[in-house]
């Protein structure tokens, strides 16, 4: 099994690395952390808007036909629409091919001008949602909201790693999980509101994405640039200065130095994206850019995020308990990142991806196995069975928000070295937005011809991503972000990979 293996010559700066948590630092933190609210206040608000009769009736009369029927074989399919998906998926086919213009300005101006970017665009995709009167202004708005999401998740997840020390680095990181998740319960009670205005309450909850946009917009005009990014771009002064400021010290010579050297080894590369596919940058390029974003997707949970009121309705519920259902879900969601906080830091990445497999597993074989056995006939659901669906769906939830949720952003965000970092978090979100899209676009499809099986299918993927953990992903927790190559050359697996047989010769004869 392969561990958290680290080499004898690994911090050779670490340990002189001196700093506090100042009150500086956590409102910096805080605010750019904000960021999450874009990605969460769309999951939530866009599974509830789907399942509105007034929204539906405006855009997708056929598909409310469909839903009003209770015939037998509409008991998976009554949202089986492709141009319904399309609404959800638009917006994340945007965010894919975004997150390349993201990586260039992200490197080339800084974080801060990424957010900003993102927040401009988010707010400008809610006005036009908010105003449509056909479905091309919905996917044009949708496009908008996907180009501001593209570029906050390629900047946010780095910034927050970029000014945590390396100590509380994934804790620190969890707030984009938390206020990702605490935006989705939001837009969730707001769509149970919402959804009691007619004919224009769809209408109110599209266009309350204004709200975290501007509050983001806010943020990035006050938080101060990273040390990475200010050393990167030869603003070594402002970067000092930002150091010692985060840190509440003056000695901050190791870490500083740990940074200048990373730029220069950063200037060095002409062509950061291809120097990804080199062969010392091979397991983050099969981990963090592409395993570990599509291993989050494949989980399912956003699938449920993006349709919890279509799925709970299909499975019999009302209009108002399946909102209601979705609001504990996503609560569920928004509780899982404070025993995150506490334990990713303490316990390690590995230890909590693998125990939160195990209980995801269990969770989605329960549902498999209820509606397997009671759902699909015409009949109601059962109120008992009903229950149980939720009692696991939240089961599934509080294990995915406390591992891939959380973890699937802070694990890529860490392990690449700074000449490929924006390169490396562009191909993290393009990865993810593309899974994101495609089971968006697919999920109501699947749930309609495989029916209980595509849970099943679930169950399949969770248990080759937990091996994927076991066998190939050290421990980062407490490694510094500039010392995190030393990991690959120490693991079981990975250093017959990034060292050549000569290195591996040399490293034998130091350790004999």
């Amino acid at each position: 099994m392969a561990g958290g293996f680290v080499g004898s010559d690994k911090g050779k700066r670490a340990a002189q690395y001196e700093g506090r948590i100042t009150r500086y630092f956590v409102l910096t933190v805080i605010v750019a952390s904000l960021g999450g609210s874009l990605f969460g206040y769309d999951l939530g608000v866009s599974g509830g808007v789907t399942s509105m009769d007034d929204f539906l009736k405006e855009f997708f009369p056929k598909v409310l036909k469909r839903k009003n029927q209770h015939l037998h074989e509409t008991d998976y399919c009554k949202y089986d629409n492709q141009l319904l998906t399309l609404f959800t998926s638009s917006l994340y086919f945007a965010a894919l091919l975004s997150t390349f213009g993201a990586s260039h300005l992200t490197r080339a101006k800084g974080r801060r001008a990424s957010i900003l970017f993102a927040a401009t665009s988010f707010f400008v995709g809610a006005v036009v949602n908010a105003a449509a009167v056909n479905i091309a202004m919905l996917i044009i708005g949708r496009i908008f909201l996907g180009i501001g999401i593209g570029f906050g998740n390629q900047s946010v997840p780095l910034y927050l790693s970029e000014m945590a020390p390396a100590r509380h680095r994934g804790a620190v990181n969890q707030l984009f999980q938390f206020t990702t998740c605490f935006s989705i319960v939001v837009a969730n009670i707001i769509n149970y509101f919402t959804a009691e205005l007619h004919p224009w309450g769809w209408r109110l909850s599209l266009g309350l994405a204004v709200v975290p946009a501007s509050l983001m917009f806010l943020g990035g005009l006050m938080v101060p640039e990273t040390p990475n990014s200010l050393v990167e771009q030869g603003r070594l002064q402002e970067a000092e200065a930002v150091l010692k400021k985060i840190r509440g010290t003056d000695n901050i010579a190791a870490e500083f130095a740990d940074l200048v050297e990373a730029s220069e080894a950063a200037h060095a590369v002409k062509h950061p994206f291809r120097n990804l596919f080199k062969r010392k940058n091979r397991p983050q390029l099969i981990i963090g850019a592409f395993g570990i974003p599509a291993f989050q997707q494949l989980t399912g949970n956003n699938s449920i995020l993006f349709y919890a009121p279509v799925i709970f309705q299909s499975l019999g519920f009302g209009s108002g308990a399946s909102l209601y259902s979705s609001i504990l879900t996503s609560g569920m969601l928004a509780i899982a990142p404070f025993v995150s906080m506490m334990l990713v830091d303490r316990v390690g990445r590995r230890a909590m991806f693998i125990e939160a497999g195990c209980q995801m597993i269990i969770a989605m074989s329960i549902v498999a196995g209820v509606l397997a056995a009671k759902f699909g006939h015409g009949q109601m659901l059962p109120r008992a069975d009903g229950i149980v669906l939720v009692i696991m769906t939240c089961l599934f939830c509080l294990a995915y928000g406390w591992s891939w949720g959380p973890l699937g952003w802070l694990v890529p965000s860490e392990i690449f070295p700074l000449e490929t970092r924006s390169a490396g978090q562009s191909i993290v979100v393009c990865v993810n937005m593309f899974f994101t899209a495609a089971i968006a676009q697919c999920f109501l499809a699947a749930l309609c011809h495989l029916r209980y099986g595509i849970f099943i299918l679930f169950v399949c993927l969770i248990i080759i991503m937990t091996l994927f953990i076991i066998f190939l992903l050290p421990e980062t927790k407490r490694v510094p972000i500039e010392e995190m190559h030393f990991l690959w050359e120490s693991h079981p697996i990975w250093k017959n990979v990034v060292l050549t047989e000569q290195e591996r010769l040399e490293r034998g004869q130091q350790q004999d």
